[in-house]
């Protein structure tokens, strides 16, 4: 059966692109490769758009132990034998969809990529953006992603100590939902996303395989809402209790040696979790999808490899270790198939019983078209930067009190303790500084010294001034850090764009990116793990350019913390 206009749109590949996987091939992909081709090369998996941008980013640090884009978060060293793991991603898109589920799946797929490295997560965060609370659709997605937020993490038992909420016509029609997750392991533990050499087993474990979620990376994160042409694949349904017992499953076969890697599967699902584990080790692999367990009847392979069901993941295990992996997983109650097996040609082999239904070069799945666009500025933007504040006049005396109590009434302003009360942030015991202040601050039991951690971004700075904007984001969080005793050590970080297609929307992109690599050169603060959420677009109208800085701090001496009360009677204020 030919590819159509229709089969091309649905995956969000280009006509040019889809020549070059014809010209590769030599021949028209299957439906099948052709849905891997797409999700792969979407700009969720394959970064099109900005990898060369991000390259501008120092990622290179005496303490960083991972390779910035190589593993599925980043990992610092913290002394005494102990490494942190975090990253920040959004759930943008989904979350516009369905609030609850979008921002429930958001946190469970970060706090994916954490214990799959190996680390026990500690903390969750999060950077929200809504329209104005006078409108009763931005009511809806607030309260839905705030109760989706602390619905799925108060079951992990992860405390949520900390994040930022912004207010803006801006963001009506495209909220943003960036969760951070941080984790804590021994260094010497730490589990790659790899393969190893032929022979070694794939096996999927956690949740049975439903049609949920296909084309998400390739239709929604790729794509604007736009009306009735909009693709909305189901948004998937959390189960954070099944997510805590694969936590715990996985964490206690880090201590094994049965194991060669893990991956998550989130965006594009079976596809992503085996083609890029093997891409990073240079092997092949062969999966069949008979051998994958389904909760929906006549599910296509298409629809098996494509499909982003939660609470699910993949193991590469040693062969004649699986029966004693699958042995840990029935202990938690989780079921896991054998689907798979490692080869040594290079190729992604996947096969419905013995009918091969797509083969392709794992090389050439994972290296997508780079796209490095001449940017422009804004036609507005000169006008804006050219306003004379001088033409503002000086308030009365008397006008002073209404403005001040109009300003502590913003919500951009106000407390935020409405939305944090909702989340469990003392849970594990370890949150010294809550939400709240500044910063965060959790203790490192054992060790005496504590971390700090912040989340902070400005929308409308880096729209009046990208370059500007995008440096006072990591300064920002820089200070906050700092106030709270600790010292800055490493960034991850979310880039939240409207369509980079667009000149305009590009220059702001590549320019908030160099501001940003201008503060964390200053700085010597590297930028390890990160996400980019490009075309936040509804009916041709961009959100404001909004990178989001995640940090990290490090206090030695955990009694030297600093908080933002005031103290005693009698100290001076400066």
């Amino acid at each position: 059966m030919p590819i159509t206009k229709k089969d091309l749109d649905n995956v969000a590949l280009s006509e040019e692109e889809y020549q070059l996987i014809v010209n590769h091939l030599g021949r028209e992909p299957t439906i099948v490769e052709l849905g891997m081709f797409g999700s792969l090369w979407s700009e969720h998996c394959g970064y099109k758009h900005s990898k060369p941008l991000l390259k501008l980013l120092p990622s290179r640090g005496e303490r960083v132990i991972t390779e910035m884009g190589k593993e599925n978060a980043g990992a610092v060293d913290i002394g005494d034998g102990l490494a942190i793991v975090m990253k920040i991603e959004s759930h943008n898109h989904p979350s516009a969809i369905e609030p609850y589920e979008g921002a429930a799946t958001g946190v469970g797929g970060i706090v994916r990529d954490i214990f799959t490295m190996g680390a026990r997560p500690i903390a969750l965060l999060n950077s929200l953006r809504f329209g104005p609370l006078s409108d009763s659709r931005n009511r809806h997605l607030f309260n839905g992603v705030v109760a989706g937020i602390a619905g799925y993490g108060n079951c992990l038992g992860i405390p949520n100590v900390g994040g930022e909420i912004y207010f803006s016509e801006t963001y009506s029609a495209n909220p943003l939902v960036n969760a951070m997750c941080v984790g804590l392991l021994e260094t010497s533990k730490l589990v790659r996303s790899q393969t190893g050499g032929a022979g070694n087993l794939l096996i999927l474990v956690g949740a049975d395989t439903g049609r949920d979620g296909l084309h998400s990376a390739s239709g929604l994160a790729s794509r604007t809402f736009e009306d009735e042409r909009e693709v909305r694949p189901s948004v998937p349904a959390g189960n954070p209790l099944l997510e805590k017992r694969l936590i715990e499953a996985c964490l206690e076969l880090t201590k094994t040696d049965w194991i060669v890697g893990m991956q998550d599967l989130g965006a594009a699902g079976l596809t992503s979790a085996a083609v890029e584990s093997a891409s990073r080790s240079g092997s092949g692999l062969e999966i069949d999808v008979l051998k994958v367990p389904r909760r929906a009847e006549g599910m296509t392979p298409y629809e098996v490899m494509l499909s982003e069901s939660q609470e699910r993941m993949l193991l590469i295990v040693k062969k004649g270790c699986e029966d004693r992996v699958r042995a840990i997983f029935d202990r938690y109650d989780l079921r896991s198939n054998i689907i798979g097996q490692v080869t040594d040609d290079g190729i992604a082999r996947i096969k419905e019983g013995s009918e091969v239904v797509a083969e392709a070069p794992i090389k050439f799945l994972t290296q997508p078209p780079l796209y490095r666009l001449d940017g422009v500025a804004p036609a507005c933007l000169a006008d804006i930067q050219n306003f004379d504040f001088s033409s503002i006049p000086d308030l009365r005396r008397e006008e002073i009190s209404s403005v001040l109590l109009k300003l502590l009434a913003s919500p951009n302003i106000a407390s935020k303790e409405l939305v944090y009360r909702q989340y469990d942030h003392h849970v594990q015991i370890n949150t010294v500084v809550p939400p709240g202040s500044g910063a965060a601050v959790l203790r490192i039991k054992g060790a005496g010294k504590g971390i700090a951690l912040t989340t902070d971004g400005n929308g409308r700075y880096c729209y009046l001034d990208p370059r500007a904007g995008g440096a006072i984001a990591v300064a920002e969080a820089a200070r906050n850090l700092a106030c709270s005793g600790s010292r800055p050590l490493a960034i991850t970080d979310c880039l939240n764009f409207g369509n980079p297609e667009k000149p305009e929307i590009y220059w702001q992109l590549e320019q908030c990116i160099r501001g940003m690599a201008d503060a964390c050169e200053v700085l010597n603060i590297p930028v390890i793990s990160g996400n980019v959420s490009l075309y936040n677009e509804t009916r041709g109208e961009a959100i404001y350019p909004t990178p989001v800085v995640g940090m990290l701090g490090l206090i030695e001496d955990i009694d030297k913390r600093c908080t933002i009360s005031f103290k005693s009677e009698g100290d001076l204020v400066l």
